[in-house]
């Protein structure tokens, strides 16, 4: 843990932040933090400097650690822009619960294949399909 990151630690915990909050924000784990802020006298109940505990409790962005300001009443944010939801997605493929895989096998080529999403494909791959709508290699 640098400098940096222990300053950043006591002030989002000055501010109000929980220790899973500040974790995700600093790049650290929740039992880090944890450890540090008892060690300086940042425990306990998490409050701002008026003494009272925050109403909405902001996240932060997992993609680039960005504070996310959510607004009342309505659904929780979990990334603070496009990019960074699909950038965070894309790096984490084995997290993502794919439930419409289909099985077929290629009218060109006869191999089996998985396709996800599209229940009714009927060929492999692009070259397949051209090759058997407009001719070319034969596998027959």
């Amino acid at each position: 843990m640098n400098t940096e990151q222990k300053t950043k630690i006591a002030s989002l915990r000055r501010e109000g932040f929980g220790y899973e909050r500040i974790a995700q924000a600093v790049g650290l784990t929740k039992n880090t933090v944890k450890s540090w802020c008892r060690r300086n006298n940042l425990s306990g109940v998490a409050m701002n400097a008026a003494g009272e505990t925050p109403e909405l409790i902001p996240l932060f962005c997992p993609t680039c650690g960005k504070k996310i300001d959510q607004t009342p009443g309505k659904r929780q944010k979990r990334f603070c822009s496009d990019k960074c939801r699909m950038k965070w997605w894309n790096s984490h493929q084995d997290q993502i619960t794919r439930k419409a895989v289909y099985s077929y096998t290629c009218a060109h080529c006869g191999k089996p294949f998985t396709a996800y999403g599209n229940s009714h494909r009927k060929y492999c791959s692009h070259a397949c399909y051209i090759a058997d709508r407009f001719g070319g290699d034969s596998h027959e």
